[in-house]
């Protein structure tokens, strides 16, 4: 069972449609953060995803500006215009039509990527407020700039901060996906053909799982 810590704050970067590891994590906490202005970071889950597919885990990512500069901010990075949202839409049909659950979710994904963002900032927190709403279950998540750290303390009731910014990313998961060991395990759509595989984007858990998708978040 989860045990929720209301004591400490988690620190953590907003991704696309973040991972099951990711949800797991924020599960944990009574209150969460969002550093408006933290820096760029290249090769991140800010700007991709992981799905499960015919051939295997499929990576999908969203073109941005200048994406090698890690000197810019994260609030300020652009998405870059094109048929990306197309593109993305049709592999999470072509993954997960077969889904139990897909269904159910499909027009209203349909109609998320038909809307026009120009920040990737923004863009994540519209998948995060729907993925709030799909799961039935609010996160404590606040937007700040932790510049002023007395701010903060105060704000919290000098709780401890617990930064995992970076934690949850590309190439420590890919190291770790051979290590079983907590992993949340459900029936994945092509589990027969290709074996379970674990640290998806939390869509594969809500397609496969459906309603029971916050229980098995919540342990």
């Amino acid at each position: 069972m989860t045990t929720m810590s209301n004591s400490r704050v988690l620190i953590t970067d907003l991704q696309y449609f973040a991972s099951v590891n990711w949800y797991i994590n924020v599960y944990n906490y009574k209150d969460v953060i969002i550093h408006l202005y933290e820096s760029h970071s290249k090769m991140s889950f800010r700007n991709r995803l992981w799905l499960a597919g015919a051939d295997g885990r499929l990576s999908l990512s969203i073109p941005v500006s200048d994406s090698r500069n890690e000197k810019q901010l994260y609030r300020d990075l652009k998405i870059v215009s094109g048929r990306w949202p197309t593109e993305h839409l049709r592999a999470i049909i072509s993954c997960y039509n077969r889904s139990p659950y897909f269904e159910y979710y499909r027009d209203e994904l349909a109609d998320l990527y038909s809307r026009p963002f120009l920040f990737l900032i923004d863009w994540n927190f519209a998948c995060f407020e729907w993925m709030e709403k799909c799961l039935g279950k609010k996160v404590g998540l606040t937007m700040v700039d932790l510049h002023n750290k007395g701010e903060m303390q105060e704000r919290f009731n000098g709780a401890e901060m617990v930064d995992e910014r970076n934690h949850i990313r590309p190439s420590a998961l890919a190291r770790l996906s051979g290590n079983q060991d907590g992993v949340i395990r459900y029936r994945q759509v092509f589990e027969d053909r290709v074996g379970f595989i674990p640290d998806l984007s939390i869509l594969d858990l809500l397609f496969c799982t459906g309603p029971a998708a916050n229980e098995k978040l919540a342990g």
